[in-house]
């Protein structure tokens, strides 16, 4: 017994050490789930172009771990709207906000079945912070055309998440912020008509993307 106790303590003791030794940085948390994205969508292309729901799903499972789907919800809802947001109401956004920025993200990917995806070092001027860090990514096609990308991460328990994506100078947060309040504005801020129509303010959100490329 007092051996089975030992190594229980052991054990306790290494389990945090564990944990450190495997933390990843940023740029791994970016480039790994990067690669199984796209792992994901060869293995399944023509199904997920046929099957909404089995796309969001398989999208779902590599995303949800690594992008911080609720903070991204809330600033794009910000104070000004979220603080006389029902509980009810603020989780139905988040939930609507997360469908739309898988299908947003999944969309974009579907299509790109070819070139090269590399996330870039850190240039170490200023970039990551214990709390923040920038992830930048470049995609390049066949065509020769590159894409950059920069994604904000933040140290969430210990876990870097996605908090925002930069494509080609654009920022998705602060689009998505404005049309929020657009979109607020439009339906004299009733809340519900806008979580109801959200799926529309991303399609435009899309067109103004695919606009600049």
């Amino acid at each position: 017994m007092r051996k089975l106790m030992t190594c229980a303590l052991v054990l306790s003791l290494a389990l945090p050490m564990m944990a450190q030794a495997v933390a990843r940085t940023p740029q791994q948390v970016v480039e790994e789930t990067s690669q199984r994205v796209m792992e994901v969508l060869d293995a399944n292309r023509d199904t997920y172009r046929q099957d909404t729901e089995a796309f969001l799903q398989g999208l779902n499972e590599v995303l949800d771990p690594v992008v911080d789907f609720e903070g991204i919800a809330r600033s794009v809802m910000t104070v000004r709207y979220s603080r006389s947001a029902s509980p009810e109401q603020m989780q139905r956004f988040i939930e609507t906000f997360k469908r739309s920025m898988v299908q947003f993200y999944g969309n974009a990917l579907l299509e790109f079945d070819s070139g090269n995806i590399r996330v870039l070092p850190p240039s170490g001027r200023g970039e990551q912070s214990p709390d923040r860090a920038s992830v930048n990514m470049e995609i390049r096609a066949n065509n020769g055309n590159v894409y950059p990308v920069t994604y904000t991460m933040v140290n969430l328990d210990g876990q870097w998440k996605v908090r925002n994506v930069i494509v080609e100078g654009i920022n998705i947060g602060l689009l998505f912020r404005d049309q929020f309040a657009q979109a607020m504005q439009a339906n004299r801020n009733n809340l519900d008509r806008v979580i109801d129509n959200w799926g529309g303010v991303v399609a435009e959100s899309r067109d103004i993307v695919g606009a600049n490329q």
